[in-house]
């Protein structure tokens, strides 16, 4: 489904910039459960067409699936000839070269009894075949039923290779004539006996290269409805589709198109039929021919019309559950649910009924019956949502991912992770969110080392190639980097995907764990702004969020709106207070350049301040781009408390390393420079009263040597 007012919800992200963002438009992200969750229970997914007309008609048993491209998907009604280069190479089976040039060199002519004549040297079957397409390509369809029955006529053993063409242009020709007589209806049913006698005569095992025995099924269901045979139309149409043919597939929407055109008395009496019921339940399910959140003007009709139709019915029950439970009619939905069996759709309904009904016990209960009911291989495809997210929508992992909602308001956080991340990529935003904000780092761990074994990692030519992570090294990385930044060090390496990602996150733990060890000051501030300098550079791929703030998930280069997280109906106050405890310290986009920032403060702390080390660690910190707040008081910090150093001038930009070798003689000279610069002012009278000092010093000690002398 896609929504009216698009432009207004694409969305716009933030790029990642040096000094903060800016918005641009970004490419299309997936559906997540847990941003509305209310309206995540209350809705249900639109249908596939595709998929919903897969459950409709019988294939025909002995009848091959068709295996190539051996019909026009644009012809809806295959009533056009075949492809003329499919035709041509088909032709040329079972002939020799010379046979194969004469058959081109007859196909040009214009009178069919000319290629007869012509044609005397080639197989009966050949000659005769030719010269009946030539008679229906140059309108005479008489005479081309003529060459056609000669064909199937011939005994079996001698037409090998066009009974099964000449019986499906046989019936292609008693259909033209209908039309010319004006759709009288023996010719017409001369010309189904034609296209059933094509379907056999391809199930008995006669060449059918162009695979005419699945195209009959088409061409007679265009006569059913030129009869007025609609749902008998349908029924061939939905047999063409079950046996692979696109032409199917087009034919039941452009019948559902042409019904919806119909007056109200003439649909309302095919309403009436089994097949005609299910074609539109199908369409109206899947909101076929919407078009940006816009009904099609007739859906309103056709949707009466049905509901007038099946009041009562126990067939397809769940189907129309469905369709009344979209169009808001609740007690419909529950009416048709008591027939409906115990099929995942039935179950689905249930449950969301049981959610708007308040009885959260019977939703779980009605959700773990759909999730158990719905094959994990049911895929209803692609979809838009309002908002213009996609979903991939497997009812299986959509049904897993709203219990997980029930599940996390009571208080069962680690089994709301594991239904949502049995879904692998379609909700690993909700997972992750789960994982790295609701569970505790001990609850992560633990389900991580009891089911999530380490991948094979990517080679370098699949990552140069963007090959998607697995999911499951996504989770791991994930766990890895909460490890760092909750300050297990030693065990976070280990859950990194890739050596890289392993040998930056063993730096900057080895570095942590350094100046935690530290007892000199100059040696906690090397390993500190080391540090720094790791979370800085590498922070998004070890330290970063998968989702708010960071959205490491994206590589940092777009975030999602996002909304605050309140009690409610649906969210617990345990919730609530998990999430809080887990959010990112400073809560900012781009987290870990706070965090790289607050690192080179402490490495400042730790050194002398008339020390270079001092200055080119505040200049450094100064160039992460935390914020502008922060860039401005790193700068106020060095001038009022700095030495003078020439590259200043251009701080936060060109910064040298910090001379952390050096800073410790600063720590007995700043005490010297520091009373120097105190007694600056009294320079004179100190100097004198130094002279004056030694002097006097210089006095007493002669006088006392002169006593010693004198003493006898």
């Amino acid at each position: 489904m896609l929504t009216r007012n698009w432009p207004r919800h694409l969305l716009c992200l933030s790029l990642s910039l040096p000094l903060g963002s800016a918005l641009a438009c970004g490419p299309d992200f997936p559906m997540r459960l847990l941003d509305n969750r209310g309206q995540t229970l209350a809705d249900l997914p639109e249908g596939n067409f595709n998929f919903e007309i897969s459950r409709l008609g019988k294939t025909i048993a002995g009848l091959k699936n068709v295996t190539a491209a051996t019909h026009n998907p644009d012809d809806l009604y295959g009533d056009a000839s075949e492809p003329a280069a499919l035709r041509e190479k088909a032709e040329q089976v079972g002939l020799s070269a010379e046979q194969q040039a004469l058959v081109k060199q007859l196909r040009g002519l214009s009178d069919a009894r000319q290629v007869e004549a012509q044609g005397a040297s080639l197989p009966a079957e050949i000659r005769l075949y030719v010269a009946g397409a030539v008679a229906f390509a140059t309108g005479d369809h008489p005479l081309a039923i003529e060459y056609f029955n000669k064909v199937l006529a011939l005994p079996a053993d001698q037409r090998p290779l066009r009974s099964t063409w000449a019986a499906y242009s046989l019936g292609r020709a008693w259909f033209a004539t209908s039309a010319e007589a004006g759709d009288v209806i023996e010719v017409l049913e001369d010309a189904r006996g034609a296209f059933r006698q094509a379907r056999q005569l391809s199930i008995d095992g006669f060449s059918d290269p162009l695979e005419l025995g699945v195209a009959s099924l088409g061409e007679e269901a265009r006569v059913l409805r030129n009869a007025g045979d609609w749902n008998g139309a349908i029924e061939l149409y939905e047999a063409q589709n079950l046996h692979g043919s696109a032409v199917g597939y087009t034919s039941l929407k452009q019948l559902m198109n042409e019904l919806a055109e119909l007056p109200e008395p003439q649909l309302a009496k095919l309403l009436e039929r089994k097949a005609v019921q299910q074609l539109v339940t199908a369409s109206l399910i899947s909101r076929m021919g919407w078009s940006f959140d816009e009904q099609p003007p007739n859906e309103k009709k056709l949707i009466k019309l049905l509901q007038d139709s099946t009041r009562g019915s126990l067939e397809n029950a769940d189907r129309l559950a469905a369709m009344n439970y979209q169009q808001g009619d609740y007690a419909s939905a529950k009416a048709f649910l008591e027939n409906a069996g115990d099929g995942g759709l039935a179950w689905w309904l249930r449950a969301k009924l049981a959610v708007r009904d308040g009885d959260k016990n019977a939703a779980a209960a009605a959700y773990a019956k759909a999730a158990q009911a719905f094959p994990q291989s049911e895929d209803w495809g692609y979809r838009r949502t309002p908002d213009w997210d996609f979903e991939t929508v497997q009812p299986k992992c959509r049904v897993e991912g709203e219990s997980a909602i029930l599940a996390l308001q009571r208080g069962e956080y680690l089994q709301a992770f594991v239904q949502l991340y049995r879904s692998n990529s379609i909700y690993w935003f909700d997972a992750a969110t789960v994982a790295e904000r609701v569970l505790t780092v001990d609850e992560l761990k633990r389900y991580v080392d009891d089911n999530v074994p380490a991948p094979p990692a990517l080679t370098q030519q699949q990552r140069d190639n963007y090959v998607p992570l697995p999911v499951a090294a996504s989770l791991r990385n994930l766990l890895g980097r909460r490890l760092l930044r909750e300050g297990h060090y030693e065990e976070a390496v280990g859950y990194f995907d890739n050596p890289d990602l392993q040998h930056k996150a063993r730096l900057y733990g080895e570095q942590r764990m350094k100046a935690d060890a530290a007892w000199w000051p100059t040696k906690r501030a090397s390993a500190l702004y080391n540090a720094a300098w790791t979370a800085r550079e590498w922070g998004m791929d070890i330290l970063g969020y998968e989702m708010a703030p960071d959205y490491a998930t994206f590589g940092g280069n777009y975030s999602l709106e996002n909304t605050e997280l309140k009690v409610g109906p649906l969210v617990a106050e345990a919730e609530v207070q998990r999430q809080k405890a887990s959010e990112a310290q400073p809560d900012e986009r781009y987290h870990y350049r706070f965090v790289a920032t607050a690192l080179a403060s402490r490495a400042a702390d730790n050194l002398p301040h008339t020390s270079q080390a001092f200055a080119a660690v505040l200049c450094n910190a100064s160039g992460f781009n935390s914020s502008l707040e922060e860039q401005s008081a790193l700068y106020r910090r060095y001038v009022n408390e700095g030495p003078y150093v020439p590259w200043a001038v251009d701080f936060g930009n060109q910064c040298p390393y910090p001379d952390f070798e050096n800073a410790d003689k600063r720590y007995v000279t700043q005490v010297t420079d520091a009373a120097r610069m105190a007694l600056r002012p009294y320079k004179w009278p100190v100097q004198i009263g130094a002279i004056v000092l030694a002097v006097g010093v210089a006095l007493a000690l002669i006088s006392r040597r002169q006593r010693k002398v004198r003493k006898p």
